[in-house]
């Protein structure tokens, strides 16, 4: 059935699923229950830590379904303003870094109950902008519809007839008529008018349409991710940022290959006069909503399982077990921060049983060449780990891509791990 008035804003209904299914009934109310369970798992500052390493996992996720197989440490080279030398690799690194930051904004602005409405144009136009303000000239170099080039302005939605394009087989609106289905968007998802279980419904049905409208020249696709993370917040299933969509949607259920083909299926116009009563399939965005959920639900009982307080004792146990480097007192001050997401340096010697110069004595192992401190009962002093390596140690298996997209090398995390306590201020330590 052909589209009916394309340039209407109502070309993206339904928005919304009316009297939703059992089955994404369910997964909404699992997807709840698991959150939850994962965001009260451990201590918030120990959750905090963590969700920067999360951050790295989606920006690492985010660039592979763009096709940027970039590895996990360059990002974290470039968190440390480490860039390489070549200019695309460069501006891939710049990206990742761009993914950890805005998360980082989504996450600070909902933990200060200060999130916006995720679908709303204002708050879009910004993840855009903030997403693109570091970028090169190179990297705002826009190809349009007719093979013409042009420099996408960050934050800015299309206007232009220069700037219409082709998603795959999908035609979205032209250019002149984004503002007003942008407008009609965050009129429909406007979260502050749906209750929770249409809030979680909305985050798969916003993340599909937002792509159908496909309101930049460019990144579309990285700011639906960032907008389904703002509204995993707002509607209450965020876990501290201790789970990651974009993991989801690059690894999918079964194949890395899901997310596309279930993103293509979405496109596709009502089929008969049974399926819904909008321009656009409603059996089709059931299907998606569904699949979102459950990838959704995948990466929590995932996650929630990794971050679970006694299997993080052992993982970081047997990290301290494996590696020479460390001393077993080690163990005891990783798992404590963990625990109690932080401690008084006074406390060192009691967690780890080692005094004076017997527990700095006991304590060193020689690191590259040199010396390092792991506990040093006089003046404790102990060196923050890297993301990269932090998240090696707790889980290979989440920096490992997807057959189907892993680069002739590899990106798994294969360098030596180093996990230490580090210092948050003058006196408290956390991990």
């Amino acid at each position: 059935m052909p589209e009916s008035h394309p340039e209407k804003p109502s070309r993206i209904e339904p928005v919304a699923i009316e009297q939703m299914p059992e089955a994404i009934v369910d997964a909404i109310a699992d997807v709840v229950a698991e959150s939850t369970a994962l965001g009260e798992a451990l201590h918030p500052l120990t959750a905090a830590s963590l969700a920067d390493l999360v951050r790295i996992m989606n920006a690492y996720y985010s660039n592979l379904i763009e096709g940027h197989d970039t590895r996990p440490r360059d990002i974290e080279r470039a968190l440390q303003n480490d860039f390489d030398s070549n200019p695309e690799r460069r501006d891939l690194q710049r990206e990742a870094v761009a993914h950890v930051r805005v998360q980082h904004a989504i996450d600070r602005l909902a933990a200060a109950g200060e999130l916006p409405e995720p679908a709303s144009t204002a708050f879009l136009e910004s993840l855009h902008r903030d997403f693109y303000r570091y970028a090169s000239a190179d990297a705002l170099r826009v190809r349009g519809r007719d093979a013409t080039e042009y420099a996408m302005i960050p934050g800015r939605l299309r206007n232009e007839a220069k700037q219409d394009n082709v998603v795959g087989r999908h035609q979205p609106p032209s250019s002149p008529s984004v503002e007003a289905f942008m407008h009609y968007f965050a009129s429909r998802y406007r979260f502050a008018e749906l209750g929770r279980a249409g809030r979680i419904a909305a985050i798969a049905a916003a993340h599909h349409r937002l792509n159908y409208i496909h309101p930049f020249p460019d990144g579309n696709g990285r700011v639906s991710r960032l907008m389904s993370h703002a509204m995993g917040h707002a509607a209450g299933i965020g876990a501290h940022g201790l789970w990651s969509i974009s993991r989801g949607l690059a690894r999918g259920l079964e194949s890395p290959m899901e997310y596309m083909h279930m993103m293509d299926a979405t496109d596709a116009p009502r089929a008969s006069d049974v399926d819904g009563r909008g321009n656009l399939s409603r059996r089709a965005l059931i299907d998606f909503t569904l699949w979102f959920l459950r990838v959704c639900l995948d990466q929590i009982r995932f996650m929630r399982e990794l971050f679970e307080l006694e299997s993080l004792e052992r993982r970081l146990r047997l990290y301290v077990l494996r590696d020479e480097q460390l001393g077993p007192q080690a163990a005891e001050l990783l798992v404590h921060a963990a625990a109690r997401g932080e401690f008084e340096r006074g406390e060192v010697a009691r967690i780890t049983g080692l005094t004076g110069t017997v527990g700095t004595t006991r304590a060193r192992r020689r690191h590259r060449g040199g010396s390092a401190r792991i506990v040093d009962a006089e003046r404790p002093r102990l060196a923050s780990l890297s993301g990269v390596e932090r998240i090696g140690a707790l889980s290979p298996a989440l920096l490992t891509a997807p057959r189907s997209v892993r680069s002739g090398t590899g990106a798994s995390v294969s360098a030596p791990f180093r996990l230490h306590v580090a210092r948050r201020n003058g006196r408290n330590f956390r991990l």
